[in-house]
């Protein structure tokens, strides 16, 4: 069961949820950004460079919170995020090397 967050458990992770949560380029950007830091980076939901507005972000951490994406905490008036690569890692495997592998070919074909 889903905590008051709405982090869904390891055995409630849905691909179709984890697949509309990455549809979206910029959600999918945080991803990639967090699978390339070491594990258990924390990031404020600011540093990741999107173009949303307050209201707007907090739409789109909560989308990738509920898919099973990421794990969130308040601190502050702020909220941490955190990649849950074991749980991805464990509900799918490979798909997060997947995910950063055609971001990387993406960006190589852009330039």
């Amino acid at each position: 069961m889903a905590d008051q967050d709405g982090h869904p458990d390891l055995d409630e992770f849905d691909l179709s949820k984890i697949l509309h949560a990455l549809s979206d380029e910029n959600r999918r950007s945080v991803i990639v950004q967090l699978a390339e830091q070491p594990d258990d980076t924390e990031q404020f939901c600011s540093v990741f460079g999107m173009p949303w507005a307050q209201s707007t972000r907090t739409h789109h951490f909560k989308v990738l919170r509920t898919a099973g994406l990421v794990w969130q905490r308040d601190v502050g008036n702020g909220r941490m995020t955190r990649l849950r690569r074991d749980d991805l890692e464990k509900a799918f495997p490979g798909l997060l090397d997947l995910i950063v592998a055609a971001d990387r070919k993406a960006r190589m074909g852009a330039q």
